[in-house]
């Protein structure tokens, strides 16, 4: 019931949308892998009306990037105390707490994730947010835990379906020719 009310999706990024793994370049540069599935959800959830952003304590131009191939407009990223950005983001929406889901992995999410109306976390996070937070799913950071909160939210609000007829009416606008068949 509580993802019924949610009208921001908020996500660390290393350990949450990545599988925390930063791989630094000789060149100083470093790249992270982030899950196809992920990305698309966010999209979705973006259009069906719900805000996404970005939350991390790092800075990184692999996340920046990464975010504008997404879409998303709301990143802050090399925050020191994810409270205090968390406070900002919310008064800059005009929303309450039990409007923002938060999905962290270790423990400098922790404050964040006890304000927010739906806390979640990878499989994978740290025991101590495992334990605190109200859902968990069950794909790791990186692998598709992002999505499982993101299909979580939009079935509570009843726009899965919707989305997914979308898709599969999609597969129906297009006849389907078959070796042999000759279109007409």
């Amino acid at each position: 019931s509580k993802a019924e009310r949610i009208k921001l999706v908020l996500f660390d990024v290393d350990g949450v949308l990545t599988d925390g793994a930063v791989l630094v370049h000789s060149d100083g540069s470093e790249s992270k892998r982030f899950h196809i599935r992920d990305g698309i959800a966010m999209i979705w959830a973006e259009r069906a009306g719900l805000k996404v952003g970005l939350l991390s304590a790092r800075t990184s131009a692999t996340t920046v990037h990464r975010a504008r191939q997404l879409g998303l407009a709301l990143i802050r990223q090399g925050v020191a105390n994810k409270l205090a950005a968390y406070d900002e983001i919310i008064a800059d929406l005009g929303l309450a707490d039990a409007d923002v889901a938060y999905m962290g992995d270790d423990v400098v999410d922790l404050a964040v994730l006890g304000r927010v109306g739906l806390s979640a976390a990878p499989a994978d996070a740290v025991p101590d947010v495992r334990e605190r937070v109200q859902w968990v799913a069950s794909s790791a950071g990186g692998a598709g835990a992002a999505r499982e909160l993101i299909e979580l939210i939009l079935r509570a609000q009843s726009r899965w379906d919707a989305l997914v007829a979308s898709f599969a009416a999609l597969g129906h606008a297009t006849p389907r020719v078959g070796p042999g068949d000759r279109p007409e």
